[in-house]
């Protein structure tokens, strides 16, 4: 089972002797309500989530799991990704034609002004 969000977070190396990237903030715990609420061999998402994949790749089918009681978060829409082949392979497609310039660009352009300020700030 999967489970995605999309929000703000904030990411480091974390640790001297065994470096680890980790990324924190309330979209990591989103995230993972996601994944523990979803089923065997599904990929359930948040209502941003699905907004996000929605926008970016408009031909990738959902369907809708209702309002979902989630710890810590209360009512949630979820939505589960279609098993369709076609999916997959617009997903696929869509990765494969992404270069890393225009992923960077993608990420910058969905950060706010403010909270883009107060990463930069935090990592100084």
């Amino acid at each position: 089972r999967v489970g995605f969000h999309s929000g703000p977070v904030v990411a480091s190396v974390v640790g001297e002797l065994n470096p680890r990237y980790c990324l924190f903030g309330d979209t990591v715990n989103t995230a993972s309500r996601m994944e523990s609420n979803s089923e065997k061999n599904m990929i359930n998402m948040s209502l941003q989530a699905h907004k996000c994949l929605e926008d970016q790749l408009p031909e990738v089918a959902t369907h809708s799991r209702g309002k979902l009681t989630i710890k810590g978060k209360g009512q949630v829409q979820c939505y589960f990704l279609d098993q369709q082949e076609k999916n997959f392979k617009a997903i696929k497609d869509s990765v494969n034609n992404t270069t890393l310039e225009e992923t960077d660009k993608i990420g910058r352009l969905q950060m706010s002004e403010e909270f883009s300020t107060d990463v930069h700030d935090f990592l100084i």
